[in-house]
């Protein structure tokens, strides 16, 4: 995977909006895009409790990914502390879809964090007590931290730990469920 420095961040920035306006992506995106349903179509929302964007839109139609969209929710995504932009695997989407079929809800996930560069990886791993892998799988845009709008925490682990789909990290202290695509595990 590969992943864009947004150094030098301000010029890089004022780049962005023509990159993504080829890619039909407004920026900011701070609306929900609303596509219209279909039987075959994945859908997902966000918000982030940092940023404070929201977004909503169709990321996959049948076995194919919407590539404009993937490209909105890296950007989305991205590491909230540096401006990097990382590629989030699309089968993080998928889990998620899942995560609300298991618990038979189509809310907004609350993000906490999703890509993480290695340089803000490094710096959390030294400020925290514990919680962030030196290898964490947010730098390859394989995990995020997350909450479910209405839904208990705890309901939201058991639903992500029923799916034997990925790692799930419980974290009530600090209110949020990690999950990602790397092997089968469960902490906290």
């Amino acid at each position: 995977m590969t992943i864009h420095s947004m150094q030098p961040k301000r010029r890089k920035l004022l780049r962005l909006p023509g990159q993504f306006a080829l890619a039909g992506v407004g920026f900011p995106m701070v609306s929900r895009v609303l596509a219209a349903p279909r039987s075959n179509a994945r859908s997902l929302a966000f918000d982030h409790t940092h940023t404070r964007e929201r977004i909503g839109l169709v990321y996959a139609v049948g076995d194919q990914y919407v590539d404009p969209a993937l490209a909105r929710l890296n950007l989305f995504l991205r590491d909230h502390y540096s401006g990097d932009i990382g590629v989030i695997d699309p089968a993080l989407f998928d889990l998620l879809y899942q995560i609300q079929a298991a618990l038979g809800v189509d809310r907004s996930f609350q993000v906490i964090s999703g890509y993480r560069s290695p340089i803000t990886n490094e710096r959390l791993r030294s400020k925290s007590s514990g919680g962030v892998a030196k290898r964490s799988l947010h730098m390859d845009g394989r995990a995020i931290d997350i909450r479910l709008s209405g839904v208990a925490l705890v309901d939201l682990r058991d639903a992500a730990r029923s799916l034997k789909l990925g790692g799930v990290g419980y974290y009530p202290h600090d209110q949020f469920v990690h999950v990602d695509t790397g092997r089968v595990r469960n902490w906290g």
